[in-house]
């Protein structure tokens, strides 16, 4: 049988650890519907019976702009997990830390210099030869080329710290970067429809949040 005191040290331990443990990872999809979500743009996105989460623009409306979702909740220092599917010659990203939720990305607001990638980060999601590829941090760090599997899902995992952003496309290490101090440190999460052709498809997106 413990002592009192070693009773209390076994507490005084296991409260220490508890606390030091790292936040539980969340589905950011609920396999259903877009619960949590909220559409910015003209865009349409579903969520198939397999719970994956499609989506697409109408090829009919060229004018318009980029279509964003994003999380009604907002986000500090984290970590993303999703795997994504993109057509070829598509393009895609995942926004983090855009404080303007997509405002000046579409409709009579466009201003190309206060998209999400200006205001706080898109990780890019491309196979349309743009030179930030898939993983990049778009318009800071150009991602290492050959991680990418074409025409199947992949995995990319976003790391946001207060002070590096690193990304990784199925498992390996392709982008990081600081960032800009004078930028937010918290913002929503966004997927990206980027223009009228776009098709996307995202499943398996999962946050664990970082204290």
């Amino acid at each position: 049988m413990l002592s009192a005191a070693k009773t209390f040290f076994v507490i005084s331990i296991g409260l220490m650890i508890g606390s030091l443990a790292p936040g539980a990872e969340v589905d950011l999809l609920n396999g259903k519907n877009l619960e949590g979500w909220e559409i910015v743009g003209q865009g349409f996105w579903n969520v198939l019976s397999d719970g994956t989460l499609v989506g697409q623009r109408d090829p009919r409306k060229p004018t318009e702009h980029q279509c964003w979702l994003y999380t009604k909740k907002e986000f500090g220092q984290f970590d993303l997990h999703l795997e994504f599917w993109l057509r070829r010659g598509g393009n895609s990203g995942v926004s983090i830390r855009d404080t303007s939720r997509a405002r000046y990305a579409h409709g009579a607001a466009w201003d190309p210099k206060r998209t999400p990638s200006h205001i706080g980060y898109e990780i890019q999601i491309a196979n349309d030869g743009d030179e930030y590829g898939t993983g990049s941090v778009y318009l800071f760090a150009k991602a290492k080329t050959g991680a990418q599997r074409d025409f199947d899902w992949n995995s990319l995992d976003i790391e946001s710290r207060n002070n590096m952003i690193r990304v990784k496309l199925n498992g390996q290490l392709v982008a990081e970067h600081p960032g800009d101090p004078a930028r937010s440190k918290t913002g929503p999460i966004g997927l990206q429809l980027h223009d009228h052709t776009a098709v996307a498809m995202f499943r398996n997106v999962r946050i664990r949040e970082v204290n």
